[in-house]
This record gives C-alpha cells, sequence and structure tokens, in this order.
C-alpha cells in the first residue's frame, strides 16, 4: 500500500536563474512555478539574485506592499532584499537578494565553509565567487523569513539548484536542521568539463575519479561545493538516468530522487486555424530568408530542418549534424531539397545589410549573396566553428546542390534584424528538428519541437531521448514523432549516417505518414506536461520532509 506523502507547508527555491533568464534551468523552473503555485498559492516563493539593482528587471514585478513588515526586519539586518512577483504563468512570489554586501566577508564565510563541510574554495575563479555570495545571501534570506513568519510546526523545504546554490543549502543544513533541504544538479559541473573538453565521458565513466579529475580540470571549488552539498542535504536529485550515472560514478553519491523535466505547453497555438497559419507565416519567412540569401526559388514542398540551442560545438551535436548534412548531400534516397538551420547564438556582429535589403525589396532573386551560409556577420569570422567545418567540407551553398545548411548565429528573440520572429514562433515551421546531443542531461528543445508537433531526431545520451525510449518501449524512431539514435563516445560517424538515413526517410512520407508522425510527436509531448511529472517533486518533498520530521523529534529529546 502507498505511504501517504508528507507535503510541504513551505517551498523556498532559489537559483541563478529565477528572474534572471540565462539558460535551460530558467525555463525548468519558470514552466513548474505555474503547477505549484496552483497546488501551494504564494507558499512557494523563489529566491534569485538581484544583478539588476537599479534597472528594472523584464521578468520581475516589484510589490513593495507584499511582505512590508518582513522588509522591515530585514533592513535592521543589513539584507538587501525586493519582494514581488515573477512575471510567468502563475505570478509566484519572488524575492531578489543584493548579494554584493557579502564580498568584504567571503574569506571569512569561505573559512566557516571549510570548518565545517570541508569545502574547498581556494582554487576559486571565474563565477564561483558571485555564485557563492548569492548563495549565501539566499541562505540568509531563508533564516530570516522563517524566523519572522515560521515555526517549527510548519513543514518547510529549502530547494536550491545547481552548485551555484550549495552554500546556501549547507547554511541552513547547518543553521536551521529542521528545514529540509533538497539539491538538484542539473548537470555536474565536472562532467560538463569531461564532455566540453574533448574527453571520453561514457564508455570510462565508471573509471574516472571525481576528485582526480577536478584537480586535471581545474575545477576543483565547484565539484568540491556540488559534491559536499550532495553528501549533506536531505534529498540530493537530477534530472534524468544518465546525469543519475554521472553523480554516482563523479560525486560518489548516489541521487535519491530523479526529477525529469516537465513543461507547459501555454507557448503552442490552442487553435487548428491559428496553428496552421503560424506554420504557414514561419515557413514563409524561412524561405523567404532562403532564397535571399541563396538566389533560389525554394518552393513550399522543401524540407525545412534545424538545430537549435547554446553553442557547445561538440556537446550539442552541431559538429555531427554538419557532417550529416554534407553525407546528405550525396544521397540517392533523398526525396525534396532541404534546407538545414544552425540557430545557435554566436559572438554575433550584426544583420547583413545586403540581406536585409534584398528581403525588405519583396522581389525574388537568381544569383546568391556572397558567402551564402550566414545571415549575420560574425566579430570572428576565420575562428568560428560552424563556418570552418562547412569550410573543410567545401559547403557553399551550390545550386545544383539538394541540401543548403545556413547558419542563423543570433537569439531568437523578434528583434534579430533578420527574422524578427521569436524562436516559438519559428520552430513550427520546420518539418524536422535535429539535436543529436553527446551531453544533455534532459534536452528542451526536442521537447519543445514535439510540443509544436514537429518531429525530432535525438540519441540517448540525453536524458529526453532516454525517456523517449522508456515511454514508446523501444528505441524511438521518425514514425513515432521521435528517432532517437544509440550514441556512444566513438560512433560519431554511425550518428551521422542515422541523421541522414532519417532525413532521407522522411523525404519520402507522404502526407498521411507526415500527418501520423506529427500527431504521435504531438502525443508524446502531452506525456512531459508538468501535470504529468509533478509527482516526481512530491516523492522528493516526502523524503526529504521525513528526515526533518525525525531530526525535530531528536533535537527536542536533547
Amino acid at each position: 500500500m502507498k505511504k501517504d506523502l508528507i507535503k510541504p507547508d513551505y517551498i523556498f527555491e532559489s537559483s541563478w536563474e529565477v528572474c534572471n533568464k540565462v539558460g535551460g534551468i530558467y525555463t525548468v523552473l519558470s514552466t513548474r512555478a505555474n503547477t505549484l503555485q496552483n497546488e501551494m498559492k504564494d507558499h512557494i516563493i523563489f529566491i534569485g539574485p538581484d544583478v539588476w539593482r537599479e534597472r528594472n528587471s523584464p521578468y520581475f514585478i516589484e510589490d513593495k506592499k507584499l511582505k512590508s513588515d518582513w522588509i522591515k526586519q530585514t533592513a535592521k539586518e543589513g539584507l538587501k532584499v525586493k519582494v514581488g512577483r515573477w512575471d510567468i504563468p502563475g505570478s509566484p512570489i519572488a524575492i531578489l537578494v543584493d548579494f554584493l554586501p557579502y564580498f568584504e566577508k567571503k574569506n571569512e564565510i569561505y573559512g566557516w565553509l571549510w570548518e565545517n563541510y570541508q569545502v574547498d574554495s581556494l582554487h576559486a575563479y571565474g563565477d564561483y565567487d558571485e555564485a557563492s555570495m548569492f548563495s549565501y545571501a539566499a541562505g540568509l534570506v531563508v533564516e530570516s523569513y522563517y524566523n519572522f513568519y515560521l515555526s517549527n510546526k510548519d513543514n518547510v523545504i529549502y530547494h536550491g539548484n545547481e552548485w551555484m546554490t550549495g552554500l546556501g543549502l549547507l547554511y541552513i543544513n547547518n543553521r536551521l536542521p529542521q528545514i529540509a533541504t533538497i539539491f538538484t544538479t542539473h548537470a555536474t559541473s565536472i562532467g560538463r568539463s569531461i564532455a566540453g573538453n574533448m574527453k571520453p565521458l561514457y564508455d570510462y565513466l565508471f573509471a574516472y575519479n571525481g576528485d582526480q579529475m577536478a584537480m586535471e580540470l581545474n575545477m576543483q571549488s565547484k565539484h568540491s561545493i556540488e559534491k559536499q552539498t550532495s553528501l549533506n542535504v536531505d534529498c540530493f536529485t537530477t534530472v534524468s538516468d544518465i546525469t543519475a550515472n554521472e553523480c554516482r560514478e563523479l560525486l560518489d553519491k548516489p541521487v535519491d530522487c530523479v526529477l525529469p523535466n516537465g513543461f507547459e505547453d501555454g507557448f503552442v497555438p490552442s487553435t487548428s486555424t491559428m496553428f496552421t497559419r503560424k506554420r504557414n507565416l514561419a515557413r514563409k519567412k524561412l524561405l523567404d530568408v532562403a532564397n535571399a540569401l541563396l538566389g533560389e526559388d525554394l518552393g513550399d514542398d522543401t524540407l525545412i530542418v534545424s538545430t537549435s540551442g547554446r553553442y557547445e560545438f561538440r556537446n550539442k551535436g552541431v559538429d555531427v549534424y554538419i557532417e550529416s548534412m554534407n553525407r546528405l548531400l550525396r544521397d540517392k534516397e533523398l526525396n525534396k531539397k532541404v534546407v538545414a538551420f544552425i540557430e545557435v547564438p554566436g559572438w554575433v556582429g550584426e544583420p547583413r545589410a545586403d540581406l536585409k535589403e534584398r528581403l525588405e525589396s519583396g522581389k525574388k532573386y537568381d544569383t546568391p549573396l556572397e558567402v551564402p551560409q550566414i545571415t549575420h556577420w560574425l566579430h570572428e569570422m576565420s575562428h568560428d566553428n560552424v563556418l570552418g567545418m562547412m569550410k573543410y567540407y567545401d559547403m557553399h551553398n551550390r545550386k545544383d546542390e539538394k541540401v543548403k545548411v545556413i547558419f542563423l548565429p543570433c537569439y531568437l528573440d523578434g528583434n534579430d534584424g533578420i527574422l524578427n520572429m521569436t524562436y516559438y514562433d519559428i520552430v513550427l515551421g520546420n518539418d524536422l528538428c535535429i539535436y543529436p546531443s553527446y551531453y544533455e542531461p534532459w534536452g528542451y528543445t526536442p521537447l519543445e519541437a514535439i510540443a509544436f508537433k514537429v518531429p525530432c531526431i535525438t540519441t540517448d545520451l540525453a536524458g529526453f531521448g532516454q525517456w523517449v525510449n522508456s515511454v514508446v518501449g523501444h528505441y524511438g524512431e521518425i514514425a513515432d514523432g521521435v528517432k532517437v539514435i544509440h550514441r556512444t563516445d566513438y560512433n560519431y560517424s554511425e550518428v551521422a549516417d542515422a541523421i541522414k538515413d532519417t532525413v532521407a526517410q522522411f523525404s519520402n512520407f507522404n502526407k498521411k505518414e507526415i500527418d501520423e508522425c506529427r500527431r504521435k510527436a504531438g502525443v508524446l509531448a502531452k506525456k512531459a506536461l508538468w501535470s504529468e511529472f509533478i509527482t516526481y517533486y512530491h516523492e522528493a518533498y516526502d523524503k526529504a520532509l521525513r528526515k526533518a520530521v525525525e531530526r525535530k523529534k531528536q533535537l527536542k529529546l536533547k
């Protein structure tokens, strides 16, 4: 019989990405917030860094009346906070804390951390100090709020995301043992570093020593805080089984729960009429850009494919994507013309004036522009990985070639100067999306693609790919809506061939097969909504709270 879960009365959740859109964790937290807010009605409180200071944050609406009695108390304690609402669905309470004042106490804080938890902060560099001072300040916020409003009778959780919140979690663990702590690593700092340094991660994972690799890769401080946090919290979690393996081997701590990343589908057009209109608009825009750049009139039966995400050339599989498109050029099974977009933000300079001029004229052109592979000029064209690989393979988008590759090296925020449409408005114009990741703890991009009924290709080195396999009961095929390719440290060439073969296969699908494929992609996406995945969080909350309840009993005995 299933035990009754202990439910939290209050949850504090902190991340560097609360009201601060810099990466995928923003998507995790901001889409999950609505579900938790519906369940907990302002008893879920997010804590983020006040990186905006005097400027207005585009993601945060300050409300000076909210918790105004506590704000007066924080001023007496020397805490500088802004209280308001995160401007996302659900509008949860958010507290932004100024962490700059703690830099002058940095050595004292690090000394305390070493004495109590043996965290090595001596080798700190880069963003370590900034993240640690924020994390410490976030811990002080939780402590102050708890002492002002709450008591031993309340079941309270403090949930931190990534190593950047570790110091605050350890502070709460030490100062307020009646609060249950949860730590989620979305990717281990050392695993990401091994992969990013071109070392084989997976076949050799069992033999890596995390501490030794941290020394070799100059990652001691980040690895140390991450490891000690994972060992000391009440519930240690990650986002996929693949990262759970990484944690066990590199942090010497198996995770207590896996919390897969869900999403809300509020960004998907709600009616079929609106969906079709937006899809047609996106396709027209993409084909117009291709025509102006290539000087070739590509019809609506052109297969539009894309890859997108952070510019991690190897980790996100951008290299194998280009390789597969190069091989597709010579594939006799390919039955349509292909325009393959690479939508990763590079060191962008400015939108191309010549391309802009052509687009604004509204004319059709039959001559290509110079460098017909890119939509925006880059600051260092000769040092760019995408352009370098295309040059190496002599991929110049010639007229007689069936496959054209176009690099869109900017953030698709609606103001890039060429497309001027947001990523969500563009992605539904694709026929296929391709994400052949080498290192991908979860993978939001393929999940977003199938939400728009765009079938996609991913790998089993992405948490999302493994999840698809578990849902469909076998390795996903393109007819299932998601093709999952087996990827290892060494089978790069086979992965490139599998992508090439899948695109060629898709180019031969008839309308009925395509419609069915798109329908199945949409059905799969529905299974990854937060309403389906929030149950994993309830289990993690229960695990953490049981330990805190036990501690409260022991503390009373003493």
